[in-house]
């Protein structure tokens, strides 16, 4: 199985930038090139922060374009995200009054889960949604695949864990009762290439199609922010392993084709390097 992740669009009022780029024209960039080389995926998966501002013409244009879309298309919402407005658009991602809900798969039942909570860009999973999220995982055999915006383990970059999910451990508390029937965790949020573990379970994230972080581990206060290439990621299921890449879109730089993997093609006075 093949499934496309793409997390943190931000879309806003047509023509507004955000770091000189515009959100709307970097997602429907994103797009084509997923369908330029994906078109045959299962299901793409967006991870929130749909919207910069929460502005209910964000969801209504989002939904327009998902419509026209041919790959199935499942979301998150984030904390730049509004709730009300995002379920009065999409009410078929309503659940026990978050936007969270399952989508099977070929590769197993995907949960999407809600860590917005209003007022603070922090994530939280009340009791309501980790109880949600413990029935879920009890009620079937899975194998399971987990999609949520905010971050579920430290980053070890203050200003961003900060903003992480806050009920993280007791997250974890509940992954790790079940971590035999959990393939991945997908998040978004941090704007970076991400890999660990959560309870035990493979954890990843990525770059957003507009706006890019930086790891810089010396500030403490403020966020940091990049001209890093746009990005989505392309996952691989097996039956026994995940892959994960991370496509930069925007990348403008040239492509070289070079390398044979036959042994015998590389020769030091002929090979192109």
């Amino acid at each position: 199985m093949k499934l496309i992740h793409l997390s943190d669009i931000h879309l806003t009022v047509p023509g507004t930038t955000i770091h000189g780029r515009d959100p709307r024209r970097n997602f429907e960039r994103a797009l084509g090139h997923v369908l330029a080389d994906h078109a045959d995926a299962e299901l793409m998966v967006i991870t929130g922060d749909l919207s910069d501002w929460g502005d209910l013409a964000d969801y209504q244009w989002l939904r327009s374009r998902l419509e026209s879309f041919p790959i199935p298309v499942r979301l998150c919402i984030g904390n730049h995200d509004n709730r009300k407005a995002f379920l009065s658009v999409f009410p078929e991602c309503a659940e026990a009054g978050f936007a969270q809900g399952l989508h099977d798969t070929s590769a197993g039942r995907c949960l999407f889960l809600d860590t917005c909570e209003p007022e603070t860009h922090a994530g939280r999973y009340c009791d309501a949604r980790q109880d949600w999220l413990a029935q879920r995982l009890s009620e079937h055999d899975g194998p399971f695949l987990l999609f949520m915006h905010h971050n579920p383990m430290p980053t070890h970059l203050g200003p961003m864990d900060q903003i992480r999910l806050l009920d993280d451990a007791h997250f974890r508390t509940i992954v790790g009762r079940h971590r035999d029937r959990i393939r991945h965790v997908f998040f978004g949020h941090c704007h970076l290439p991400l890999s660990g573990s959560v309870a035990g379970v493979p954890a990843s994230s990525l770059r957003g199609t507009n706006h890019a972080s930086y790891p810089l581990f010396s500030e403490k206060v403020m966020l940091s922010a990049s001209d890093l290439p746009e990005a989505y990621g392309v996952v691989f299921f097996g039956s026994d392993y995940v892959t994960v890449h991370m496509v930069e879109f925007g990348y403008q730089g040239d492509i070289r084709i070079e390398g044979s993997p036959d042994y015998a093609a590389w020769d030091r006075e002929t090979m192109a390097r």
